[in-house]
């Protein structure tokens, strides 16, 4: 039988829909994505911490889940909305549902609502606090519990997803990120190629495998996780780097303990003002090591030369932004997903803008005049794509030597 679920917005504003998903109640900020792919990996984002995610893709879940295309241990963000759930998962790669992967997270789900007016009020009034209740269907409470939740503004979210201890990445960048021959994917995949089975569940997805001369004769990295998405571990482990990721709240003296060729800031959920401890860090590195940032990353160290930022009307949660590319005057398609910028009328002078977003003229990426450090808003790591921007990572590993 249905099980009716209510939207409710600070505003006042109520959205009845159907339940799918795991039973409850639950607050955050509710945003809107405009990615038509790629959900499982929105759903396993550490950045939608504190968030209540509306797609506006209509139908969503028509491919099904699988254990490959996750960016982390578990689901992070508070709820999902959609227009519509699939009933039918037509995927060779799929080993699930969408229905039930919610469920086995305990994510709350919504569907049946009209997120076209859901977008629109975001869209002009801005994003807000909300609720959503498989539970309580009283309007007022629920409208009263919105307002009263805490924001994302002034949080610190990122210590809510770090990793407990340091990790040794040795996973590859998956060849279909690439396109690459049937080969290569039926082999990374763990298929017998002369049965043509279904691929061998993968185990083991973050920790040591190996300690090969090879390996260890590449640069390090040092990954500073705030919220991390596992692809960014896999491009730069797969541009020849050897990967350790720490915990964000790492010092710099902990950072420079495991003798790192260079450091990357990696994204992470909320607001970046309240992160001291990660700007402190940041400053103590700069100049002393090539830095290369993402999303929160970028936020970070351009608060850390001094920048300001601030939050966005709606922010830019999509696969299809446009960013222009001041060296080179090309425009690239990115994915991105933040809710706070870098305030340009805030860029100290030792910072330069090198990306700008053609939407709404948004800084997308600084550069350092003195030091071996960058950074972008944006996500060039992005799975399921675009991936226009993975220069970046070349970039960087020629900072490295």
């Amino acid at each position: 039988m249905p099980r009716t679920a209510k939207l409710a917005l600070e505003d006042g504003t109520i959205f009845t829909g159907t339940a799918f998903g795991a039973d409850g109640e639950v607050d955050g900020e509710v945003c809107f994505n405009t990615s038509m792919t790629g959900y499982q990996e929105i759903l396993t984002d550490p950045s939608y911490r504190g968030q209540i995610v509306a797609m506006t893709y209509p139908q969503i879940g028509n491919y099904g889940v699988n254990a490959e295309d996750v960016e982390s241990h578990r689901l992070h963000l508070a709820g999902f909305i959609v227009r519509e759930v699939s009933r039918r998962v037509s995927n060779f790669r799929a080993d699930g549902d969408l229905d039930g992967y919610l469920k086995h997270w305990g994510i709350v789900g919504i569907e049946g609502i009209d997120t076209r007016r859901l977008v629109r009020r975001l869209r002009i009034e801005g994003v807000m606090k909300g609720v959503l209740s498989s539970n309580d269907l009283d309007d007022a409470r629920l409208v009263a519990r919105a307002k009263a939740g805490p924001g994302l503004i002034g949080r610190d979210l990122v210590r809510e997803v770090v990793p407990e201890k340091p990790i040794e990445w040795t996973d590859p960048l998956s060849p279909w990120a690439k396109l690459q021959s049937v080969e290569a994917r039926t082999e990374w995949l763990g298929w017998d190629k002369r049965s043509a089975v279904q691929p061998k569940p993968r185990t083991n997805m973050v920790g040591p495998r190996c300690a090969c001369p090879t390996l260890l004769s590449q640069p390090h990295v040092v990954a500073l996780d705030y919220g991390m998405k596992w692809n960014i571990a896999r491009h730069l482990f797969s541009i020849g780097c050897r990967v350790t990721i720490l915990p964000g709240t790492a010092t710099a003296a902990e950072v420079e303990s495991y003798k790192p060729d260079g450091v990357f800031l990696s994204n992470g959920p909320g607001d970046p003002e309240p992160l001291d401890y990660a700007q402190r860090t940041i400053r103590d590195l700069l100049g002393r090591k090539p830095i290369f940032g993402i999303c929160l990353g970028h936020q970070l160290l351009s608060l850390a030369c001094g920048a300001k930022t601030y939050k966005l009307k709606f922010g830019h949660r999509g696969a299809n932004q446009p960013v222009l590319n001041h060296r080179t005057g090309r425009v690239e398609i990115t994915t991105q997903n933040h809710g706070f910028a870098v305030a340009a009328d805030s860029l100290p002078n030792e910072l330069e803008t090198t990306h700008l977003n053609l939407n709404d003229e948004t800084i997308e990426g600084v550069r350092h005049r003195e030091y071996p450090a960058f950074s972008v808003q944006y996500h060039p790591e992005a799975s399921a794509g675009p991936h226009d921007s993975d220069y970046l990572f070349d970039e960087f590993r020629a900072m490295l030597g």
